[in-house]
């Protein structure tokens, strides 16, 4: 071997060496406390999630109930929150009348008994629509929650004031920048200390639009979350956060997580220096849908004293779990 040949190897033995103590888990400091539990959608009906898109009805998937919530319900929520949800998640959509009506279709046709989309009606108009409707396990026979959901279709500012103490996710159901304007508005006129609880993600306009008028929320978008966890597989070796995941809602796929670099401690040591709160979900598999950490299997994957955020549609099953984790 060359002198010169000699000098390249322990040239790239001395960077990976430097590349190795830079991200290895074992000389940073592990974060204490809990796993931060986010409930999709607070308590909700599950429904076969198989071969989804982005017109499929899941109320007509929904599989047996053994329960009788209704997602995006105030109730829905409070028992997400008192079955261990540190954090829920919402789906809202503008209304003519200037609300922003808490309801996850763009259209009333799947679970209502409501036609159109959910934006073209006044929130009083939508008031009175039955929200369990459309729900069937049983191809139709039988629609065990209608007549139960009249009245359930809650506003946004119902949800602040009834949770006032609580971590929200809000989710723009839309690409609408005029949106995302509107919603940065209302939040904006809430104190800081409420903001503090209250994170946002959606479509790359509206979220754009609230990133720049309410600076102090955290918020991600689908084209930010590629951005961010590319750019840190590719250079995040460094310690550099790109800019895409700063103060943002940084989303992992599990089957993501162990290409980021010092994964899992160095990654949310680095994520919490950027101001960013990362929730991993259930394995990304190329399509448009990613579940959430929904079953023990897939808890048991998440490393040992995990204390990132957990997204889940089983906060029930979940939340003890990973308690006693």
């Amino acid at each position: 071997m060359g002198r010169k040949t000699k000098y390249v190897a322990a040239a790239i033995a001395a960077i990976a060496a430097c590349i190795t103590i830079n991200n290895i888990n074992l000389l940073t400091a592990h974060r204490e406390g809990p796993a931060v539990l986010l409930a999709h959608r607070g308590v909700a009906q599950r429904f076969d999630e198989r071969d989804l898109k982005n017109d499929t009805c899941t109320a007509e998937r929904m599989l047996p109930p053994t329960h009788d919530y209704l997602e995006n319900t105030i109730r829905s929520m409070r028992s997400g929150f008192a079955a261990g949800a540190d954090i829920v998640e919402i789906d809202i959509h503008p209304t003519t009348d200037g609300e922003f009506a808490v309801f996850h279709d763009w259209t009333l046709d799947c679970r209502t008994d409501g036609r159109g989309a959910t934006r073209e009606h006044a929130m009083a108009e939508l008031k009175l629509r039955d929200i369990g409707y459309g729900y069937t396990a049983d191809n139709g026979k039988t629609f065990p929650f209608r007549g139960k959901g009249i009245g359930q279709m809650p506003t946004l500012g119902e949800t602040l004031a009834t949770f006032p103490d609580k971590h929200l996710l809000i989710n723009v159901k839309s690409r609408d920048r005029s949106e995302g304007e509107k919603l940065a508005a209302l939040l904006g006129a809430l104190p800081a200390e409420r903001r503090r609880l209250i994170m946002v993600y959606g479509g790359d306009e509206p979220i754009e639009a609230v990133r720049r008028l309410v600076p102090d929320i955290r918020t991600i978008s689908r084209a930010a979350i590629k951005s961010c966890l590319v750019s840190y597989i590719g250079y995040g070796w460094t310690g550099m956060v790109p800019r895409a995941c700063e103060n943002a809602m940084v989303l992992v796929p599990i089957n993501v997580a162990p290409w980021l670099w010092g994964w899992p401690d160095r990654f949310l040591n680095r994520m919490d220096a950027a101001n960013s709160a990362v929730f991993v979900l259930g394995p990304y598999s190329g399509g448009e849908f990613s579940s959430g950490i929904d079953t023990p299997e897939l808890l048991q994957r998440l490393p040992e004293k995990y204390s990132g955020g957990i997204w889940t549609n089983e906060i029930e099953t979940i939340a003890p779990l990973a308690r006693r984790r």
